[in-house]
């Protein structure tokens, strides 16, 4: 009976209530909508890169080493002699190296020399590793594999031709065409840079610049492929490396060494510690996003709270005629709080579902167009947190109209 006075209650002033109870499901589709992209972007961008035991660079800022040699986001301070990059690569400590070389582009996308071990011992994500869509990894010097967005968004496929910018500008006129690579790979979608990147040999690297001095091609200076297949073209220096090494119990230790390597200024980083202090400059970010969110819930709060205060005075009838059936005045004041938390699971339930559907339909588009993987499915411990929050608060908005109606009914006594 208590249940079906209150729906009844509800359904005599549809009006406002779905005036309401629209506003409550749009605050707390953007409180879990906020709380979940947050969580899962959080967890994308930490798992960028995982199995690296350290990444190598020029001296410089970890987060600079961390930016350019990951995310391909700004230029390094120097390159590191190929000579240091043996020797600490040869090191019994050290179980692989990948070198990363940079410097060119195609079309606004980095171009990253490596070798054959970028595809073997990169992971990301839970300890994933790169695979193919199409082909295979590069076997010549002018071989080309690609991420999957570069494929998809600039339309390429196998075998295509593609020429290389020298410099990483977004529109270049210094055009390695004469030296064109031809596509043999196309990646799987990983949602890390790797999908915005183009993979060459270190030889390929090199082979493109041996015509260039000082970052301009030589005039009348020209070398067939075939005379550049002859060459020896080891490479003179590289961006960065990354290490993988037998026991994480020596991380610190050869951290160390290669911090104080006596032939040039090296620097040594963890990357998950520099991933998370990269995080931690988001955090402001983070923290606005989150209060804004709070605020439109508390918004939607006080205008359930104003609603049922303005019903009160509209049902003095309804509280004559309960009381004069023997209703007291703490069941009255029960049911008003039951009103409210009606609407808001309404509300909640509502707000999940459109949070399902809408990232049921962007899963796709979010992973394509921002390398962000957002799962549908957001029931987590932290949402089950949320909705009890938003119960309990509910309850407090809630006391002001139900103590006016526990009074109003004190007052027919």
């Amino acid at each position: 009976m208590f249940l079906k006075l209150a729906l009844k209650s509800l359904l005599n002033r549809r009006g406002s209530v779905i005036l309401t109870l629209m506003a409550m499901t749009v605050s707390i589709f953007v409180l879990l909508a906020v709380e979940h992209i947050r969580y899962q972007a959080k967890d994308s961008f930490a798992n960028t890169v995982s199995g690296v035991d350290l990444i190598v660079g020029a001296r410089t800022g970890s987060l600079n080493l961390l930016l350019y040699s990951i995310f391909h986001i700004g230029s390094p301070t120097n390159n590191i002699a190929w000579e240091s990059f043996e020797d600490i690569a040869s090191s019994p400590q050290v179980s692989w190296a990948i070198p990363i070389a940079l410097g060119d582009s195609h079309k606004g996308y980095r171009v990253m020399g490596t070798t054959l071990d970028y595809f073997k011992f990169f992971n990301y994500g839970s300890r994933r590793t790169l695979n193919f869509d199409k082909g295979h990894a590069f076997n010549h010097v002018f071989d080309v594999v690609i991420g999957s967005d570069v494929a998809r968004k600039l339309g390429y496929s196998l075998d295509e031709k593609l020429v290389l910018s020298h410099g990483i500008a977004s529109t270049s006129f210094s055009l390695h065409d004469d030296h064109p690579f031809t596509i043999v790979g196309i990646l799987k979608p990983t949602g890390t840079p790797v999908d915005q990147t183009l993979l060459v040999s270190l030889e390929g690297i090199e082979a493109i610049h041996i015509d260039w001095q000082h970052g301009t091609k030589v005039p009348g200076k020209k070398i067939t492929t075939d005379q550049i297949e002859q060459l020896d073209l080891k490479p003179k220096s590289i961006t960065a490396f990354m290490l993988g090494l037998k026991s994480r119990m020596a991380t610190f230790d050869v951290q160390r060494n290669i911090n104080n390597y006596m032939k040039e200024p090296l620097l040594a980083i963890l990357p998950g510690v520099a991933l998370s202090e990269l995080w931690q400059m988001m955090k402001v970010l983070e923290n606005t996003l989150r209060l804004i969110s709070v605020l439109i819930l508390t918004a939607a709060l006080l205008g359930l709270s104003a609603m049922l205060l303005a019903s009160i005075r509209e049902r003095n009838h309804e509280v004559q005629l309960l009381r004069a059936i023997g209703a007291s005045p703490i069941f009255l004041f029960m049911l008003i709080e039951l009103e409210a938390l009606l609407i808001t699971l309404l509300s909640a339930s509502l707000g999940m579902l459109m949070l399902y559907v809408c990232l049921v339909t962007i899963e796709d588009f979010l992973a394509s167009d921002f390398g962000l993987y957002i799962k549908s499915n957001f029931l987590s411990e932290n949402v089950f947190y949320l909705l009890l929050i938003i119960i309990i608060s509910t309850v407090v908005a809630a006391a002001i109209p139900s103590l006016n109606m526990y009074k109003s009914a004190k007052m027919l006594q």
